[in-house]
């Protein structure tokens, strides 16, 4: 739910096919055209979709795993679709989340810093949660990579590129993926 570009639902489906001789079929809905065409282009051999993840179109109790990284979410779209016993895994940033592009875009240190409370809380209000990690490191990006998460980020979307300027002319910068990953099973 919320493919985007494809990447993370192709490596996952194609990890679970090889390393655990597992038949998966991946499938991918997002609402914006334009990613679900690059992942239609890239990643040929899964099943990518426009689609409201509010309304999908697939019959009931059609999944055994719902992945929902970095997006919204519909619990009760997600019970819907999940078969007895299903998973669902969500992916939410922690406060250190691309803590370097916060601090370019916000000069209030409480904007500068992410909580997920509000998305955890409703998480499971709506779900049976059964474990949650977490998940940070820091990665080095040169310049097309730095280009490329300031495109992609909703943090830039209503922010002027001019804020942007410096960390765009940079050979490289460092960034902080700091995630919390949830699993719940459909009851």
């Amino acid at each position: 739910m919320g493919c985007g570009e494809g990447s993370h639902l192709s490596q996952i489906s194609d990890i679970v096919n090889s390393e655990y001789s597992k038949i998966v079929t991946g499938v991918g809905i997002d609402l914006s055209k334009e990613g679900v065409s690059v992942a239609a282009k890239n990643y040929f051999d899964k099943i990518w979709a426009v689609a409201d993840l509010a309304n999908t179109p697939f019959a009931d109790k059609q999944f055994d795993v719902i992945l929902n990284i970095l997006s919204p979410s519909n619990y009760t779209e997600f019970n819907r679709l999940l078969k007895a016993e299903g998973l669902v895994i969500k992916i939410v940033p922690q406060s250190g989340y691309l803590k370097e592009l916060r601090e370019v875009i916000f000069d209030e240190p409480e904007k500068q810093s992410y909580s997920n409370a509000d998305i955890v809380k409703r998480f499971n209000e709506n779900i049976q949660l059964v474990d949650r990690s977490s998940l940070c490191y820091t990665v080095e990006l040169d310049n097309p990579g730095i280009q490329t998460l300031i495109q992609m980020t909703p943090l830039s979307w209503a922010t002027a590129e001019e804020q942007f300027k410096t960390l765009l002319k940079a050979d490289s910068t460092k960034v902080t993926v700091d995630l919390e990953i949830l699993i719940a099973k459909k009851e």
